[in-house]
């Protein structure tokens, strides 16, 4: 009876023992898989997000050169209106460059992407950080300054007034093209005064806007090399 109830402790035993490693190896294999699912899942997550960072530099790029003509049209025009000399075959281009606005276009797909998978698919807390941070404070910011501060809307605030006084002035064919300017311009003191304080007031605001976009683009810079690093090949 002794031997009968060992034989049959060692044979359930062993059945158990090998039912639990199973059951283990099957959790295991499992847990090993959904963690080289959320592997895949970040790393292409990342590889969007990374691309979609190198678009918006370019674009911030572009801005960046609009709102530096923005500014070379402002020391144009205070020349024009100060009397000195100034080259009118680039009036034109000037003109249209002094208070042309832009818009801050972002690439936020990947980034929506790992919003709707979890932001916690990264699991490096820092890059994670530094991810939220650029597309939910620094991009608001950038667009808001761009778009809705009213202070940035240099076709709204200055172009009418601008305008009234040059208007007059230019030279304009049978064809309704303006071909040139009358110059010296003649514009009334208080009126010119108030045309260099639009002159200084746009230059010191693109001025502002163009650190905050050399930041951005730090930040960016930063996070794409953090992505590199994150990257599992």
């Amino acid at each position: 009876m002794k031997k009968i109830k060992f034989d049959n402790w060692r044979k359930y035993g062993f059945e158990f023992l090998s039912i639990f490693i199973a059951v283990v190896s099957a959790f295991a294999l499992n847990n090993w898989n959904e963690n080289r699912r959320d592997a895949l899942s970040e790393n292409k997550i990342l590889t969007e997000i990374s691309n979609g960072l190198e678009k918006d530099l370019s674009d911030i790029k572009l801005n960046e050169n609009g709102h530096r003509d923005g500014i070379s049209a402002c020391n144009f025009f205070r020349k024009a209106f100060t009397g000195k000399n100034i080259n009118a075959d680039s009036l034109m281009y000037h003109y249209l460059k002094l208070t042309r606005d832009f818009v801050s276009i972002q690439n936020i797909a990947g980034y929506e992407t790992l919003k709707s998978k979890g932001l916690e698919l990264i699991n490096n807390d820092s890059l994670r950080l530094q991810i939220i941070t650029l597309y939910e404070y620094d991009y608001n910011t950038l667009r808001k300054l761009e778009e809705e501060y009213s202070e940035m809307q240099f076709q709204e605030n200055y172009f009418k007034d601008i305008n009234e006084e040059l208007a007059p002035h230019f030279k304009i064919d049978s064809l309704g093209n303006v071909n040139g300017i009358d110059l010296p311009l003649k514009i009334q003191e208080n009126k010119r005064n108030k045309l260099l304080i639009y002159l200084w007031k746009i230059q010191e605001n693109r001025n502002f806007i163009l650190e905050y976009y050399s930041e951005i683009e730090e930040k960016i810079d930063k996070v794409r090399k953090n992505i590199n690093n994150e990257i599992k090949h």
